[in-house]
């Protein structure tokens, strides 16, 4: 349903277009399956195209339609035909799945097992450093079936994460008994699809992004009161996700040098020629603030799931950003903050951030019997020679 989801797995196809052919000798094609619908913005890497399923969204009971006016069960049966019937056309060499493993109330896993009983593919969960609270996580896990079901349907697990900073296993989110599964990749960091390349502020500055912007006006609120040093503006990225009213009541309180905009055409851009940065939690946002030097702090969303506190924690305590709580923050703390830490740089170098790069040699290996056994098979006859790729 979030931003997250799509940028993350943007940045992934990005990563296997460039990098699979020199991998693998094959040109690659994919396919990003989200039901997201701002995702088609976004521009696919050059061979891909999207694919939008009808929209879900979080209620008080749990999940709900977006948009149909038609009972849960029957927006999941669709959604579940129309992955089947991408799969079945695409019939990929890979699918990598984004952090639910069977979807939302189970409604990937036929389409799996049928790509996996219609003929050869490989399968990966692909899931961020940081679930949820073990509890939480142990609990949807249960609810998809546990271990059993995951080795049914899955090849590998890819874990975007440094283990050295937060290990998903030893912390109790992932279930021991799918560790030879895991890989790690180090964070998706380095090497970000580039943007526009131009700023929008038309001189030095500070910046606060609060992700997608659904629950970011309290963090945005407080940026935007808070006192500046001379000589630099404040840039405010709210997300296109923020609700319209709370969007017009930060650019109507906004004061001098302060600009608030829904979003920005290169977000990594921004950043690296930020002075500093105040931020969520969110997975992305974090990646892009560690591929660079520039001093962080990060306030996690303090509702919903405890993903982003764990994160901001994990990464504090290996001395690669700081953190405050929502709860105790005010404009008075960021203007402290902002004295202290302009001007200063901090050293991420120790931590994984290539994963951008082990992803597409993770993948290459995947692959490499099968195309092995096509060129064995096959050896005389014309084959389509792109990769296929589904995420």
């Amino acid at each position: 349903m979030g931003l997250g989801h799509v940028r993350r797995n943007l940045a992934l196809a990005y990563a296997l277009n460039n990098q699979l052919p020199g991998l693998t000798g094959r040109a690659v094609t994919g396919v990003l399956i989200t039901g997201t619908s701002l995702a088609p913005a976004f521009r696919a890497p050059e061979g891909w195209d999207w694919l939008l399923l009808p929209g879900i969204k979080k209620n008080p009971e749990g999940y709900g339609p977006r948009n149909l006016d038609v009972p849960m069960q029957e927006l999941i049966a669709l959604r579940s035909r129309l992955l089947q019937a991408a799969l079945d056309g695409l019939h990929p060499d890979l699918v990598i799945v984004d952090r639910h493993a069977t979807g939302v109330h189970g409604e990937l896993a036929p389409a799996l097992r049928h790509a996996r009983s219609a003929g050869r593919v490989r399968v990966v969960l692909g899931l961020r450093e940081v679930l949820d609270s073990p509890d939480a996580a142990f609990s949807e896990w249960a609810l998809m079936g546990g271990p059993r079901v995951v080795k049914a349907l899955f090849d590998a697990i890819w874990v975007y994460g440094d283990p050295a900073v937060h290990d998903p296993v030893e912390a109790g989110e992932i279930p021991f008994a799918l560790r030879n599964l895991i890989h790690y990749t180090g964070y998706l960091a380095s090497g970000r699809p580039a943007g526009s390349g131009t700023s929008c502020m038309p001189g030095p500055y500070v910046m606060t992004t609060v992700g997608g912007g659904s629950d970011g006006h309290a963090l945005a609120s407080i940026a935007a009161a808070a006192a500046v040093p001379a000589g630099l503006g404040h840039l405010i990225v709210a997300g296109p996700q923020m609700p319209a009213e709370e969007l017009s009541d930060l650019q109507r309180h906004a004061g001098p040098g302060v600009r608030v905009v829904p979003s920005v055409d290169d977000t990594v851009f921004h950043i690296r020629h930020a002075a500093a940065v105040i931020a969520m939690g969110g997975y992305n946002t974090v990646c892009e603030i560690m591929s660079t030097d520039i001093p962080a702090l990060i306030v996690p969303r303090n509702q919903c799931r405890a993903e982003q506190r764990i994160r901001a924690a994990s990464l504090a305590a290996a001395g690669y950003l700081d953190q405050q709580d929502i709860g105790t923050l005010t404009p008075d703390f960021l203007a402290g903050w902002l004295a202290t830490r302009l001007g200063t740089k901090v050293d991420r170098r120790r931590a994984v951030l290539d994963g951008l790069i082990r992803v597409p040699q993770l993948a290459a290996e995947l692959m490499r019997p099968m195309f092995q056994a096509d060129e064995a098979e096959t050896a005389a006859v014309a084959k389509d020679g792109a990769s296929r790729v589904a995420v």
